[in-house]
């Protein structure tokens, strides 16, 4: 008998993480759709060669940044990010033999300060203040790639190769999904790139196609999507979205509709994931989810909602899934159903 004789063929050998990076796994949640009447799917980002959808944009940004001759062999990669971003750019940028510097908020989580420091970046931990003051980690990272021989700044919230990557990439491959049958785009805004790439390719093929921004407490977007305003309310635990200004990647966004989800229906639905779903997510991930379903409720039966699975929970074992990190900021789970989203049960 002949071995591997029903392999793949050859063209789905890749020639390197930069090539891994996409063409993530749509999944349709089952339990919380059949309970739910439609069906919640999520794009798997948290399957991505570094774990999470800012894969994506660190391949976009690298590749951009090679193209235009700005970042060249033996160079500088310098971002302001709270993990995500920096622990991609840092894993692609090992492979094309660039170093790597980051300016980091003290606000995240020490599962992702020490990932960056496992591939070898130097991390730069600052204290996290508004984006309005000098010292923000954004301003701080600008300030070093000017003085740094070499580098370039990634800027992955006003860097346009983010939101077209995503419209070439991301938005493409959700159509491909649900082979062109979905009723609503859900999801939360870091940088914006994701939302605004997949949002404007959607509504660039399916016109009636209901794109929705999910937003923590904090942010600025709910009330800028709903009134024009850049009006926050509240604070949020949620790591890594939720923005005070427009981002240029924003700028691109197309949204019908925003809607703001609270610390605790993210907490108890990342919970319900793990619970019931098998799926380990962070809270990004659990609050687009949340929101996707609020948004399905108010659809007609049947109908497919898609969100981003941002990135998987084990970065966050000692804040969303620590039983005292919870019990000190109020946000210990009591739901074991769905009556936390407020209509399900």
């Amino acid at each position: 008998m002949k071995a591997q004789q029903d392999a793949p063929a050859s063209r789905q050998l890749k020639a390197d993480l930069f090539d891994a990076v996409g063409n993530t796994p749509l999944l349709r949640i089952s339990k919380l759709s059949a309970a739910l009447g439609r069906t919640i799917a999520g794009k798997c980002e948290h399957l991505n060669p570094g774990g999470s959808v800012k894969d994506r944009a660190a391949k976009f940004i690298i590749e951009d940044a090679e193209q235009t001759g700005r970042l060249s062999p033996g160079g500088v990669i310098v971002e302001g990010t709270a993990g995500n971003t920096g622990i991609a750019l840092a894993l692609l940028g090992n492979v094309r033999g660039y170093r790597s510097i980051f300016v980091t908020p003290d606000d995240q989580s020490q599962e992702k300060i020490d990932l960056l420091r496992l591939y070898g970046a130097e991390v730069r931990i600052v204290p996290a203040v508004p984006f309005s003051n000098p010292n923000n980690y954004y301003h701080v990272a600008k300030r070093i790639s000017a003085d740094v021989p070499g580098a370039v700044f990634a800027d992955q919230f006003d860097n346009p190769a983010n939101y077209s990557g995503h419209y070439g990439s991301t938005g493409p491959e959700i159509l491909e999904g649900c082979d062109g049958q979905l009723d609503a785009f859900v999801a939360a805004c870091g940088t914006g790139g994701t939302f605004a790439g997949v949002s404007a390719y959607l509504k660039s093929r399916l016109p009636a196609v209901r794109t929705v921004v999910a937003d923590p407490t904090g942010s600025s977007l709910f009330a800028y999507v709903k009134h024009g305003s850049m009006e926050a309310e509240g604070e949020s635990t949620t790591e890594g979205i939720g923005i005070k200004r427009i981002t240029e990647n924003f700028r691109h966004a197309v949204a019908d509709d925003a809607l703001r989800i609270d610390d605790r229906t993210m907490v108890e639905m990342a919970h319900y994931l793990l619970r019931e779903e098998g799926l380990l997510l962070g809270g990004s991930a659990a609050l687009n989810v949340a929101a996707a379903a609020r948004v399905a409720l108010a659809l007609p039966e049947g109908s497919t909602v898609v969100t981003i699975l941002c990135d998987g929970g084990s970065r966050y074992l000692s804040r969303l899934f620590n039983e005292r990190w919870l019990a000190e900021n109020d946000l210990t789970p009591r739901c074991r159903d769905l009556t936390f989203l407020g209509t399900a049960g």
